[in-house]
């Protein structure tokens, strides 16, 4: 196999993920499911949706559920200011915002870099990761969004209607 073959079979193999800011930690998800990146917006309030749905927002016609994931996730207490970021998201048919602390950069990993996630037990579930990488000598927490989003308490939040909007 020649350098250039090996080299298309690399390249094939790696992804890109973009990184931001939970916390003190930092965590990735497939860059494929960002539609776009915007600063966070009062929403409309859903009664009866968990803690961390803050509401709906209207983008561009598209009912539009944002999700916490500093709430989801419990990571200290959120604060809402001209810093904080939203970034929407395309997982599979539906549009979600989530609110995150800050957006880092776009990486490339290849499987080889992606090791499995720690097994929590009934503490955290971790179907949620994909899991840990390591760049620039830190550790990035990789996000399986589309488990995520389809996760059983996201699932029921079609009951309350927010997820009408199409990619």
């Amino acid at each position: 196999m020649s350098l250039i073959e090996l080299d298309v079979i690399s390249s094939a193999l790696t992804e890109e993920f973009l990184t931001f800011v939970l916390g003190d930690e930092t965590y990735a998800l497939d860059i494929m499911a960002v539609k776009e990146i915007r600063g966070y917006e009062d929403s409309t309030k859903i009664a009866n949706a968990p803690d961390y749905i803050k509401g709906v927002i209207n983008l561009r016609g598209d009912i539009v559920p944002i999700v916490d994931l500093r709430i989801k996730f419990g990571i200290g207490e959120p604060i809402y200011n001209e810093w904080t970021i939203v970034i929407m998201l395309n997982v599979g048919t539906r549009i979600a915002g989530i609110v995150v602390d800050a957006v880092s950069d776009v990486v490339a990993l290849n499987d080889e870099g992606i090791k499995p996630p720690p097994e929590f037990g009934t503490a955290f579930d971790s179907r949620y990761l994909r899991g840990l990488a390591t760049v620039d000598d830190h550790m990035v927490i990789i996000v399986n969004i589309d488990e995520l989003i389809s996760s059983d308490e996201l699932i029921s939040s079609d009951e309350l209607g927010l997820f009408d909007a199409e990619r």
